[in-house]
């Protein structure tokens, strides 16, 4: 039997002083004998740099503040390990992360990169919170195990295929936004294999509201991730991105488009609670899904706010979708 690999456990930080020792402790709790663990400092204010040293981390530090896909970078520059492994200082691993990634990589030796999820027990107890977090797991619980993209808040990589790839864009990406599900695409151009692996679960502690969730869907994702699409030339039916998604989203703004119109024809409500109706049978796992794990209230409260997801997403696909094809013809 070959001998699991050795995993340098990358962790890169900005003012994480409330999750990181959650975070830190977590790893450390584990058996696998063969890591090393690298903090990436972000040019924090806090005491993240004092807890990582405190936890017997290796710190390195930023030398200006690049953001996530930058301090990435540096890790991978000074670790030792045959798997680079990416992990959010806002989440926590279970005890036996690291051997399904060590397994991962010794029992498949085709697969050049693996992700996973988080798990059904986010740690913030507010609405928002467990809607967003809940909804992550469910969409990668669902989607195909051979993934088209990547996912860097609790992924690894062979060490070789990252730098063969060149990392994260750290120029593109300055701020947190989509630069794992980037050099997602980047790989799988090159024909490399990414895992989807839905037993490697962790759990998140970030609380969202209303407001930062809107604003990372929007700005951190919908926007450079509609970009990234139009750039590519190509739409993977992964993730969110799945036929399903798109349908809903079309059926909610002709719903919409009906409702303008239903101030002179009332009876265009029917047909507009038929759209409605078309999109919880489209999406009834994902409904069911939180029915079984939340309750039949939480159930309903979701509707809306996926409705809503689907309006912003849907809205911001547009939008950039004309504003590339204006700067296109432009250039052209």
């Amino acid at each position: 039997m070959n001998k699991p690999p050795f995993i340098s456990v990358i962790i890169p930080v900005y003012n994480g002083e409330k999750f990181l020792p959650g975070c830190l402790d977590a790893l450390l709790a584990g058996s696998y004998p063969e890591y090393e663990l690298i903090v990436v400092d972000d040019c924090s204010t806090d005491r993240s740099v004092e807890i990582s040293r405190e936890k017997g981390a290796r710190v390195l530090n930023m030398s200006r503040q690049s953001g996530p896909g930058a301090a990435r970078n540096l890790g991978a520059e000074h670790a030792r390990g045959e798997v680079l492994f990416f992990v959010d200082a806002d989440v926590v691993v279970k005890r036996d992360t690291l051997e399904r990634v060590g397994a991962n990589f010794l029992d498949h030796t085709e697969v050049a990169a693996v992700f996973g999820s988080y798990d059904d027990e986010p740690a913030e107890k507010n609405f928002i919170s467990q809607y967003k977090n809940l909804f992550h797991r469910f969409v990668h619980q669902q989607a195909r195990s051979e993934a088209e993209t990547f996912w860097a808040g609790c992924g690894a990589i062979r060490r070789d295929v990252f730098l063969a790839v060149e990392g994260f864009d750290a120029e593109r990406y300055p701020r947190p936004a989509i630069e794992d599900i980037e050099l997602g695409y980047r790989m799988r151009r090159k024909g490399h294999v990414i895992l989807l692996d839905k037993e490697l679960q962790a759990k998140h502690l970030k609380r969202w509201t209303l407001k930062s969730m809107l604003h990372a869907d929007i700005f951190c994702r919908a926007v450079p991730w509609s970009m990234l699409i139009f750039e590519s030339k190509g739409m993977v039916n992964d993730l969110n991105l799945q036929t399903t998604d798109r349908v809903s989203a079309g059926l909610l703004g002709l719903s919409l488009l009906l409702l303008t119109f239903a101030v002179l024809k009332p009876q265009l409500l029917l047909l507009i609670v038929v759209l409605l109706g078309a999109i919880v049978i489209l999406n009834h796992r994902f409904y069911r899904f939180f029915y079984r794990r939340k309750g039949l209230a939480f159930a309903i409260l979701a509707f809306p706010l996926h409705l809503l997801y689907y309006f912003y997403s849907a809205t911001t696909f547009l939008l950039c979708w004309l504003n590339y094809s204006f700067r296109h013809k432009k250039t052209a």
